[in-house]
């Protein structure tokens, strides 16, 4: 019997063909309904709670990005003040290694000054004389302490004093001995002679 010659509620004797494709193959249109179903968003308890590790284990990993951040960085902040101040007190040991060696010299240095107001200071030694001037002036020592100074007690060392009317402060008169410096650093003061302003 046909399918048009069953009654209802009759079940149709035979294969069922049933066309599932998506595509209908006459018109070329997508049929609604069709085909596997879509995936829907995840509503159950199970779903939830998958979602919720996710984002618990994506806060962990947060946390623990932002506190291998802050280690690097708190690192890189020690060593930069690590090199600074190595970088410092090496400066410090070689200015000091320099000071000493300088002060040491002084008095090499007093006995070329004397030679030279004798005159002595000619020939091979006056060049030997001028190239160590050269030197310790490259190092960085300066020497210092002229006759006219005004008096300073933070870089003279006054021997003597006396009163002056050709003088309207105190002033350094004579130069026992010159002082030097390197840099900021006093290593000896000059040693004169001072001449106050004659009291009224």
């Amino acid at each position: 019997m046909s399918e048009h010659g069953r009654g209802e509620g009759e079940e149709p004797t035979g294969p069922v063909v049933r066309d599932k494709r998506r595509i209908d193959p006459i018109t070329g249109q997508v049929r609604e309904g069709v085909g596997s179903p879509t995936p829907s968003a995840p509503t159950s308890d199970v779903g939830e709670a998958a979602a919720q590790q996710l984002d618990d284990e994506l806060s962990a990993l947060e946390k623990e990005l932002n506190e291998r951040t802050a280690d690097v960085q708190r690192v890189h902040a020690e060593y930069a003040n690590y090199r600074k101040r190595v970088e410092r007190d090496r400066e410090a040991v070689r200015e000091q290694a320099t000071s000493s060696v300088l002060a040491e010299l002084l008095t090499v240095l007093d006995d070329i000054d004397r030679a030279k107001e004798h005159g002595e200071v000619v020939g091979g030694f006056k060049a030997v004389a001028d190239s160590l001037d050269a030197a310790v002036g490259k190092l960085g020592l300066e020497k210092f302490g002229e006759a006219g100074d005004e008096f300073d007690p933070t870089i003279h060392e006054a021997l003597t004093h006396t009163e002056s009317p050709e003088v309207s402060t105190t002033t350094c008169v004579q130069v026992f001995q010159p002082g030097y410096r390197f840099g900021n650093k006093l290593i000896r003061p000059a040693r004169v002679a001072v001449a106050d302003p004659v009291s009224a």
